[in-house]
Formats: structure tokens, C-alpha cells, sequence
């Protein structure tokens, strides 16, 4: 049983109902965010090290940024039920892209602060990893559709850049952290857009988005998708 269940509760605190001590302190999961992003990263590299001896660094970087990717965080959280307990601002829940991810983050840093890393591994690795998702299948999904994307501009002789559209910052500008809205641009059409944490990520994502709407709009033929 925790014995430290303020930790627990901070971790499902949103920014968008902190609550405030008498020093002005205010309460919320955002730094327990930032220390289980660490930990989560760390132990997935530890875990995808060992289970995969034979790969190389790209395979292993690539697969732990699918597993750690804010889409996939969201969609975990959502699935172990978390989504139930995070309290937030109801009134402004189409603004908060990455509110059920963060808060799994969060959670894994409470658990880290308690019990310390190796029992935080077992956890996730147990109870998270192996009970919800399918490793080896996501090792080969479809993960850089920006050089897709990039490949078809060029046999198309279509121009592809990315452009960002703004940066949205938590709480002040000089002291949380920030996110990035990317758009995807083939020629001089704007493509899809994406929000991710790193300008990077945020270009992959709408990556993504854009390839699959040139697919079902016809422009990408089903052939050059394999």
C-alpha cells in the first residue's frame, strides 16, 4: 500500500485546477511530470536493451519513441483507466491535447519518489508493458512518415517543409515547459498540423496525419505505401 498518497494525488492534478498553499506554492502534477518522463525513458531503454540484444541503436531509439510518444501515452492511460481520475478544468477540455499521458508520466514519477527505480520498473515493465502493449508488433509499424513523406515529395517533385504555426507555453514563458504546433506543407498547400513537446515529434506527428490524407484523397497510390 503507499504510504505517501499526497504524491499520488498531485499526480492527478492538472495545471488547470492547481491549488494553491498558504506560501503561494501551487500544487499540480507538472513536476512530477517532468521527473516521470525521465524515469519512463530510462526504463524503457533499460528494457527494450535487454530484450532486443541483437539491435542496433536506430531500432532501439525508434521503438522507444513509439512506446514513450505522447500518442501512446494518452491511449495507455486511457486504457488502465486513469482518464477517470485526473482532475482538470472541464470547462477547457478541448485545449489539453496531452492530458492523459501527462498524467501516466506523473504517476511514474509518484512511484518513483516512494519506492525508488527498481520497484517503479517492475511496476511499469509488469503491469503496464507486457499486460498492454505488443512490443514486437509495434517494432515494425509504420514510424517515420516524415521521410515517407519526403521520399514521395521527391519523386513527385513536390516540395515538403515544415513550418511552425506557434508555441504554447505552460504556465510562464520563461519557466515551464513548451509546446509546439507544427504544420506540414506539400508545395504551397498547408497539410495536416500537429502539438507535441519537441519540435521534432510534433513534425512526425504531422507527418503522419498528412500522408494518410494524401492516401485517401488518392494523391499517394496504395502501392507506394509498402
Amino acid at each position: 500500500m503507499p504510504r505517501r498518497t499526497e504524491l499520488y494525488q498531485t499526480a492527478f492534478i492538472h495545471r488547470s485546477k492547481s491549488m494553491e498553499t498558504l506560501q503561494g506554492r501551487k500544487i499540480n502534477n507538472e513536476r512530477l511530470e517532468y521527473l516521470g518522463d525521465a524515469v519512463l525513458s530510462t526504463l524503457v531503454a533499460e528494457y527494450l536493451y535487454r530484450k532486443y540484444p541483437y539491435q542496433g541503436e536506430g531500432f532501439l531509439t525508434e521503438l522507444r519513441s513509439k512506446i514513450v510518444s505522447r500518442a501512446n501515452l494518452n491511449k495507455l492511460a486511457q486504457k488502465i483507466g486513469l482518464s477517470q481520475l485526473i482532475q482538470y478544468n472541464k470547462e477547457q477540455q478541448g485545449i489539453f491535447k496531452s492530458i492523459d499521458g501527462d498524467a501516466f508520466e506523473a504517476l511514474v514519477g509518484a512511484i518513483y519518489l516512494e519506492k525508488g527505480y527498481t520497484f517503479t520498473r517492475k511496476v511499469i515493465i509488469d503491469r503496464v508493458i507486457n499486460l498492454h502493449l505488443d512490443i514486437d508488433a509495434m517494432s515494425h509499424q509504420e514510424w517515420n512518415f516524415k521521410s515517407k513523406l519526403i521520399d514521395w515529395g521527391q519523386r513527385e517533385r513536390c516540395k515538403i517543409s515544415f513550418e511552425v504555426v506557434r508555441t504554447l507555453y505552460e504556465g510562464k514563458k520563461n519557466a515551464s515547459r513548451k509546446e509546439y504546433e507544427i504544420r506540414a506543407m506539400v508545395g504551397d498547400e498547408p497539410g495536416e498540423t500537429a502539438i507535441e513537446y519537441s519540435i521534432k515529434a510534433a513534425e512526425q506527428l504531422a507527418a503522419e496525419k498528412t500522408y494518410k490524407k494524401l492516401v485517401e484523397s488518392g494523391r499517394i497510390k496504395p502501392t507506394e505505401t509498402k
